[in-house]
């Protein structure tokens, strides 16, 4: 299912799959295709050869030590808006601070992080 072509791809960076599964199926109920990465290689590797990217939605935490400001930075040199979703908000208050996007803490339902994602490009789900 990912990687379609479709008009309007959201990269979706989230390593855990219950909820990445959540977020895709939700992305794609709004008409956009979801670009799954599961670790940062993976979302950079999106960008640069997945299409068009028009928002993401990026996890925090990652794992190993691992968090998604790679990739935040990376979107905010092309200019393309993000939200943050993260479960685990004590640990990572500093790069949540040194990043410049709005945070949906988790747990959170996926239609209503898609919803708060596309209306960061002006787009309605239904």
């Amino acid at each position: 299912m990912c990687d379609s072509d479709a008009a309007c791809h959201v990269l979706l960076l989230e390593d855990e799959p219950m909820i990445l599964m959540d977020l895709e199926f939700a992305a794609e109920a709004c008409g956009c295709s979801a670009l799954c990465a599961t670790n940062v290689k993976q979302a950079l590797r999106h960008l640069e050869n997945g299409g068009p990217v028009r928002v993401g939605v990026l996890d925090v935490n990652l794992g190993q030590g691992q968090t998604c400001e790679p990739v935040a930075r990376e979107l905010e040199r092309r200019g393309i808006p993000y939200i943050l979703h993260s479960g685990d908000l004590d640990r990572q208050d500093e790069t949540v601070r040194s990043l410049n996007a709005q945070l949906i803490p988790k747990p959170a339902n996926a239609d209503h992080v898609i919803s708060t994602a596309m209306n960061q490009v002006g787009r309605k789900c239904a």
